[in-house]
């Protein structure tokens, strides 16, 4: 094999590559990516769970296939003066050199390397930037604890030319329902994505298009030359939607930018895991946190509030992953007391919300 590629174009598939690459492999072959030089050079990395392939221009003077430990191409590669790269196998090794820079690096069996899973057929397709927008205001929610898988998922529901996510960590929800181009107008499917690997695909895949594809517990996505599969998780979710629709006898609508830079600075004095306290009445809501062994704080923002005052109280962190969901001008803080959940939610005019993210109240001595 001798290729020879761009040094920009090489270190970013790279990378992008090698971010599926597992920390602590089952299998030495597992840390490897798989570079395979034909018309064009495709780099690929699978972990039996997920993924990644990207296909980039290189002057191939001679085809084949190396397998190259990832992490360690991927560090060389950023570091590589800005010159064209000249990659050669000779005998166990893969050359890489770059103006005066050279690496021998020790390659891997490329018969050890799992199949790569194929891409499951296509069920419709979506602008990268919409699709980005609504994994990063939904991904907040989702929980890390691997011990409920269920939980660290966003579940996905498609229903012709809408689109639903959803997720949750037991303490909050977060949902953004946005349209799409399906496949087919009677098309109907649910799913259950990892949300770690969603967030990497939405951060990478943001530019053209998003092509999503399901099939046989296996979800897909491609756009400009690069695709990721998953494996699904159970598909089993909580009733999300019931839990979004009630009453709200109390609404305050704030200004999202200086209500999220108050709270921040405010939150400064908040020990880990204390409550932000928000006092909302006629005109304006007061944020104060603190009150022990570091300090404390507070600030007033205007709001324009509809029923009775109320003073309720949210984990900062929590508060502020839904605010900055938030793309209108204005936030709605739907409330019914001050030890139930309130909803947030933009304030797009007359349209149903795209956005909605439920959270749970703390209780405050």
């Amino acid at each position: 094999m001798k290729i020879r590629v761009n040094r920009d174009v090489l270190s970013d598939a790279v990378a992008w590559a090698a971010r599926v690459l597992p920390s602590r492999p089952v299998a030495p072959v597992l840390a490897g990516l798989l570079l395979e030089a034909g018309e064009d050079l495709s780099l690929s990395a699978f972990d039996y769970d997920v993924s990644a392939k990207a296909v980039i221009e290189a002057d191939v003077a001679e085809g084949g296939a190396m397998l190259i430990p990832g992490r360690l191409l991927a560090e060389i590669s950023r570091s590589l003066p800005a010159e064209h790269v000249e990659i050669v196998t000779e005998g166990a090794e893969a050359v890489l050199t770059c103006g005066t820079a050279e690496f021998g690096l020790i390659t891997m069996p490329v018969e050890d390397f799992p199949t790569m899973p194929t891409m499951p057929p296509s069920v419709g397709a979506v602008g990268g930037g919409v699709f980005a927008s609504a994994v990063s205001q939904v991904a907040p929610a989702a929980s890390r604890d691997d011990t409920l898988p269920m939980l660290t998922g966003i579940r996905v529901d498609i229903e012709g030319d809408r689109v639903a996510m959803a997720a949750t960590d037991r303490y909050r929800i977060a949902a953004r329902d946005f349209t799409w181009r399906p496949v087919s107008p009677d098309l109907a499917v649910s799913a259950m994505v990892p949300a770690r690997v969603l967030v990497e695909v939405a951060k990478t895949l943001r530019g053209g298009e998003v092509s999503v594809a399901m099939g046989d517990g296996v979800a897909g996505f491609e756009s400009v030359g690069r695709s990721t599969t998953v494996r699904l998780l159970d598909e089993q979710f909580i009733d999300y939607r019931a839990r979004l629709t009630s009453d709200w006898p109390i609404r305050a609508d704030v200004r999202v930018a200086p209500f999220v830079d108050a709270i921040r600075r405010v939150a400064l004095v908040a020990e880990r895991n204390t409550a932000i306290r928000l006092s909302f009445s006629q005109g304006q809501v007061l944020i104060q946190a603190g009150g022990g062994d570091i300090g404390r704080g507070t600030e007033v923002v205007e709001c324009e509030l509809r029923g009775d005052d109320i003073q309720i109280a949210f984990q900062s962190q929590f508060l502020l992953d839904g605010l900055t969901g938030i793309e209108s001008e204005l936030a709605r803080i739907n409330m019914s007391s001050s030890t139930k959940p309130a909803l947030i939610q933009d304030v797009p005019g007359d349209a149903e919300p795209a956005f909605r993210y439920l959270v749970m109240s703390l209780r405050v001595a």
